[in-house]
């Protein structure tokens, strides 16, 4: 008999971002492993909502039938923690955090207060918490006050690629990342002006409209830099395995990750990668698969990828390390029978 579960997540489920494909990925996962998962949609303004969103989400929450396992994304637990709390005692609360909201880049410091004091009085309400990542597990432990032993890590599995073999002319760069300032798509264009003597394209394949500002100023930075003929902005995308395909070596000047899927996937499909040791992208990244530097820094982040550009040999050996971690990393099974373990023990 399937065991019944509510998967709580705001906004909409087919939102073109690494939480919510992971989101809807652990649902089926989930699914297959014996449970009956219902998908309830809560408001799309969390972690900003209105009171009229924190009352409807009350709402949502009053329908649920007592001692039900609530798996809720941390967009909204993290966010609510007066609407979650007159549950908590009726409901089996679990906190789904991808990463913590108050380390959100752009966020000035009075609203980074108030998300870290949300966050930390949220976590105490539930039965246990489910992350992305070691880092952020130990960020949870050392920032917010959760004990590691209420914190479940399941990472976001990775499907089995064919390896990749551009090897194009010009080399072809591949940036995947919603056009928001977290995803450092302007450090990344800042250090491709620097390589203006060699030859290559780039593509950045990423949803524009969450932040419909930030992705025009990206457009005019190309433009101001003169490199609107050879980068292209794609847009989102539901199925970007051929941009990976297609690829020579994969760049993303991210400024946190709370675990950093694109990069798994880059690792899946054998490419090189030029990233940053932001949040927990170097436990998904080996050394031998490629070059990390330091977070908003266009210098280094250009001459990591000149390196790969101009050394053939380098890009291949990187290559190769890339595909050997890419081997490594564990299925969506493996990751949702970690939560699965989780909920049978909340239930039992």
């Amino acid at each position: 008999m399937n065991r019944p579960l509510v998967f709580a997540i705001p906004g909409d489920i087919m939102t073109k971002t690494g939480g919510y494909a992971y989101d809807r990925r652990m649902m089926a996962e989930l699914e297959r492993l014996g449970w009956s998962v219902t998908h309830l949609a809560l408001p799309d303004a969390f972690p900003d909502p209105e009171p009229s969103d924190l009352a409807e989400t009350a709402r949502l929450l009053a329908g649920i039938g007592d001692g039900t396992p609530v798996l809720v994304d941390g967009l909204a637990f993290s966010a609510a923690p007066d609407v979650f709390s007159p549950e908590a005692a009726r409901l089996r609360l679990i906190a789904l955090i991808h990463h913590p909201l108050a380390l959100e880049t752009g966020l000035d410091a009075e609203r980074a207060d108030a998300l870290r004091v949300a966050e930390t009085r949220a976590l105490t309400l539930a039965r246990a918490v489910v992350v992305t990542s070691a880092m952020t597990g130990r960020t949870l432990t050392e920032a917010f006050g959760v004990a590691a032993t209420r914190i479940t890590v399941a990472a976001p599995g990775t499907d089995r690629q064919a390896q990749a073999r551009a090897a194009g002319a010009p080399p072809l760069i591949l940036s995947v990342g919603t056009l928001v300032p977290r995803k450092g798509h302007d450090v990344l264009i800042a250090a491709l002006s620097r390589l203006g003597d060699l030859d290559w394209r780039c593509r950045i394949v990423g949803d524009a409209t969450r932040d419909p500002r930030h992705a025009a100023a990206l457009a005019a930075l190309l433009d101001d830099l003169d490199l609107a003929d050879r980068v292209t902005m794609v847009g989102g995308m539901d199925d970007v395995s051929a941009e990976f395909a297609a690829a020579d070596l994969f760049a993303l000047a991210t400024h946190y990750e709370g675990y950093g899927m694109v990069f798994a996937e880059a690792l899946a499909h054998g490419l090189p990668i030029v990233g940053t040791r932001a949040g927990a992208v170097p436990e998904v990244v080996p050394p031998e698969a490629g070059i990390l530097v330091e977070p908003n820094d266009a210098t280094a982040f250009g001459k990591a990828l000149r390196s790969l550009l101009e050394n053939t040999a380098l890009r291949r050996r990187t290559a190769e390390g890339a595909w050997q971690a890419g081997q490594r990393l564990q299925t969506w099974e493996m990751s949702a029978r970690l939560i699965d373990d989780t909920l049978r023990g909340i239930a039992a």
